[in-house]
């Protein structure tokens, strides 16, 4: 017999959200453009935006696999002109559904 539940949170857990916030020379570098790029080549959706504090920042959802992969390319390799100091993670879980339906530059 099946375990229900044990389906339902195998299910589940296939989808994670996070948000980010890029700190070093990542501004001016086509940093979004890159990391759109790669979002999509991923199959993630969220979105990426400038801050006035010349962070990059945004929101990531999909299968864990590929936002883990997302996180690493944030984290270690950005565009090829960017300089990456760290990269912080938050509100990182699993979802049952993403809330966006593409990857978006917001302004």
């Amino acid at each position: 017999m099946l375990d229900w539940s044990f389906w339902l949170l195998s299910v589940m857990s296939m989808l994670r959200a996070c948000e980010f916030e890029v700190f070093g020379r990542v501004q001016g570098v086509f940093f979004r453009k890159y990391a759109s790029n790669y979002a999509k080549e991923l199959g993630v959706v969220g979105w990426v935006k400038n801050t006035d504090r010349g962070t990059v920042c945004g929101a990531v959802e999909g299968k864990e696999e590929a936002v883990d992969l997302f996180k690493k390319w944030l984290s270690t390799t950005g565009s090829p002109k960017s300089r990456i100091d760290r990269c912080l993670f938050k509100s990182e879980k699993p979802i049952a559904n993403t809330s966006f339906t593409d990857f978006s530059i917001r302004r």
